[in-house]
């Protein structure tokens, strides 16, 4: 790869790296084309960066996503399986977990593999797992089967136990590496209600593609209205580095480019939150929206499908402030954070530091996370450290 091309890269990638602060926006117009080190080849352009990767990505959270799709649909009390940490867990997030890492490995042969995701098989490998895992290896084969996937065949338990431990690397800033979460929003996903398959590539350490399926997402805008049933739903959101991001249905529609919201002025704005209280605290949310002035609630929903409905403009403002002791997970904001970069938009941590998914499996921020669109960016970098002081003064 040529230098220049190396150096594009690297700018793009700027706010899900964490290589700088917060600065002004940076136009990227000037870098629309990537030069090929061969002479032969002459100029390439942008498009072709990880387009194999890719197809790839789109294909094995496509599959991913049906197989969700046909778990939730005939949701078993027998398929509700509980992790050590007592965690709620499903033969989905198993059986999505295989999926992925078997067809990036299969539609990739001449790449080395390597896979940050959230699940093992460990629970799976004991005697009290073998009915989970035998569940699990029926759904992947039948999902493998009725999508039409040519040259494979039927996986044995061992094969999906080995495709599900193949998500045991610890990423790291050399190399490549995929970043899985095979059901995020798990808690949503057994209520019926929003979860997302999230699939992102690692570059040496920085975000270079990603793709949330978002099987329960409308096609419509969300807002502040979450009671869409007549509308088609089932999103699919993908981007790549320097090409902005993009929105199509499951099936495979056309793709729509998408765009943050342009919104200036922060009593316009609306903010999405996490439905669980649990996972993010809303009293310190409600405190910095009202420091801004926003007048609408906040809507809440589960899983990254907060990033890709941020990504087309639903909402302006996603805030993300776990409690004391959380440690964020890479593979909770990867794929998100690059589809809403490449829409426009910043993901920053609290004190306006660049996401930085180069440290291995956990992503170390300061007091939690906000995305916004860049002009607003500013004014809530100033209401949530306001908030974030007055809340340390109160304990």
């Amino acid at each position: 790869m040529a230098l220049c091309s190396l150096r594009v890269l690297n700018l793009r990638t700027h706010y899900c790296s964490g290589e700088a602060k917060f600065k002004r926006p940076i136009n990227f117009s000037r870098f629309a084309v990537r030069f090929s080190s061969s002479p032969s080849q002459g100029v390439i352009a942008s498009s072709m960066a990880y387009e194999k990767e890719l197809a790839a990505a789109k294909k094995a959270a496509t599959l991913a996503a049906r197989l969700c799709q046909k778990v939730q649909k005939a949701l078993l009390q027998s398929d509700v399986h509980s992790k050590s940490d007592k965690s709620p867990v499903t033969v989905a997030d198993y059986g999505s977990q295989a999926l992925v890492s078997f067809v990036l490995e299969r539609e990739l042969p001449a790449e080395p593999f390597s896979l940050v995701a959230e699940e093992d098989s460990g629970d799976l490998r004991e005697e009290s797992g073998q009915e989970t895992l035998k569940r699990i290896t029926e759904l992947v084969n039948d999902t493998l089967a009725s999508e039409g996937l040519d040259g494979f065949s039927t996986l044995t338990a061992e094969d999906i136990t080995r495709a599900i431990d193949n998500g045991k690397s610890e990423g790291g800033s050399n190399g490549r590496h995929w970043v899985l979460d095979p059901i995020d929003g798990t808690k949503g996903f057994l209520r019926g209600d929003q979860y997302a398959i999230a699939l992102a590539l690692l570059h040496e350490g920085k975000v270079v593609l990603g793709v949330l399926a978002c099987p329960n997402l409308p096609l419509a805008s969300i807002g502040n209205n979450q009671q869409h049933s007549g509308n088609e739903v089932g999103c699919l959101f993908f981007a790549t580095v320097g090409e902005g991001a993009y929105m199509q249905t499951l099936d495979g529609s056309s793709k729509t480019r998408v765009h943050v919201s342009a919104t200036e002025n922060p009593e316009e704005a609306s903010f999405f939150e996490s439905v669980e209280a649990a996972h993010s605290s809303h009293d310190l949310s409600k405190s910095i929206a009202e420091k801004l002035g926003v007048k609408v609630p906040p809507v809440r929903i589960d899983s990254q499908a907060k990033y890709g409905a941020l990504s087309r403009g639903d909402g302006t403002i996603y805030l993300r402030f776990p409690h004391k002791g959380y440690r964020e997970k890479i593979w909770d904001h990867a794929a998100g954070c690059i589809v809403v970069t490449e829409a426009g938009g910043i993901a920053t941590d609290a004190a306006g530091n660049p996401l930085d998914f180069s440290k291995g499996r956990y992503l170390d921020v300061a007091s939690g996370i906000i995305v916004t669109n860049q002009k607003l960016m500013p004014q809530l970098l100033r209401a949530v450290k306001e908030s974030l002081n007055e809340k340390a003064l109160s304990l």
